[in-house]
């Protein structure tokens, strides 16, 4: 599979930074990939307030570290000066470094360099493969979910991160399958689909889920709105290439319009099923919708239990919200639709 996909185990770089809020690539790491994680590298000053040592170079190499993951972005993507020598130390220690930030680690002459020096690599995740090919709209072998959203930013990733983990409790064979960068890093592999050529989107989508077994899930990193005026084209180029067999509305209760597109009403999350299951039965024809994850986080927990109650008898589906309980009743909603799937 033509795929980005990064070494592991990880230090986790974070700079001056002690905010996880500001290192949320960082963070987002360690809470969902915490085997993979060795340490965490920090300038003076710095550091996360979380369960990873805080390593120099020589001893994340000791340990066997692999990569160097950058954890934090400075304002406008840049990388900054006081990085540099760090990063270059890693790289002649033979540790990949990986970054998500605009600014391109191989546009960087003093990282070139050392990287061609000593063989180890510059992995800007925001770069697709090379190479992608034109979708053929062939079903594959396996099952595959797909996250879709009545907007950006309404917890595509988190809920498929959530479902991934149930999936597993309920002995469920499965993979979280990464199209944007902080999915590629916590996963290790991906494709980020937003920067991928309109013509290769359902190309790229197809090589990011690609044949495997009756019993296996694919549980697909979503992007975009497919309402959404300016991103509608990757969301439905990645939902037809992914071809699945069931997804689920993710969306913000707080929100009633097109986040940054104030003219455009926030669509229905029923309008949202509708149209996700016309397009999506251009090539898989069997799509169902299994359930709706709300972020809820503008109720208070009588509101958000009554608001989930509410819309799960007039959608007639299970409805959560992953960071209040989970997602364990959409898994079940998936083994009862999909009883060839269970181990």
């Amino acid at each position: 599979m033509i795929t980005i996909e990064i070494k592991a185990p990880y230090l986790i770089f974070v700079g001056t930074e002690t905010n996880p809020t500001e290192a949320k690539t960082g963070a987002g790491m360690f809470e969902w990939r915490p085997e993979l994680c060795k340490g965490q590298l920090a300038l003076e000053g710095g550091g996360l307030p979380i369960n990873l040592p805080i390593m120099s170079i020589a001893e994340a190499k000791e340990a066997g570290v692999k990569s160097l993951i950058i954890g934090t972005a400075a304002i406008g993507g840049a990388i900054p000066e006081q990085w540099l020598d760090t990063l270059e130390e890693a790289l002649m220690a033979g540790i990949d470094i990986v970054a998500g930030v605009h600014k391109r680690l191989n546009q960087i002459e003093r990282l070139s360099a050392a990287a061609l020096k000593s063989g180890a690599e510059l992995i800007d995740v925001r770069v697709p493969p090379e190479d992608l090919p034109v979708g053929t709209g062939k079903k594959r072998t396996g099952k595959r979910i797909l996250m879709v959203g009545t907007d950006c930013a309404v917890g595509k990733k988190y809920t498929a991160l959530a479902l991934e983990k149930d999936m597993k409790k309920a002995a469920m064979n499965v993979d979280f399958r990464a199209s944007g960068q902080t999915g590629i890093m916590i996963a290790g592999k991906g494709i980020p689909i937003d920067a991928v050529v309109a013509d290769f989107i359902s190309g790229a989508a197809e090589l990011l889920s690609p044949d495997n077994t009756d019993d296996h899930w694919d549980v697909i990193e979503g992007q975009g709105g497919i309402f959404h005026p300016g991103y509608s084209g990757v969301s439905m180029g990645l939902l037809v290439g992914s071809q699945p067999d069931a997804f689920v509305v993710c969306h913000d209760a707080g929100r009633t319009h097109i986040g940054g597109w104030d003219d455009f009403p926030l669509p229905s999350i029923e309008d949202v099923i509708e149209r996700t299951i016309s397009i999506g039965r251009q090539t898989n024809p069997d799509i169902r919708c299994v359930g709706v994850s709300i972020n809820s986080s503008v109720l208070d927990e009588g509101q958000r239990l009554e608001y989930l109650r509410d819309l799960s008898a007039r959608l007639n589906l299970p409805c959560v919200d992953p960071l209040k309980g989970g997602t364990g009743v959409i898994v079940e909603r998936i083994k009862a639709e999909f009883p060839s799937s269970i181990l």
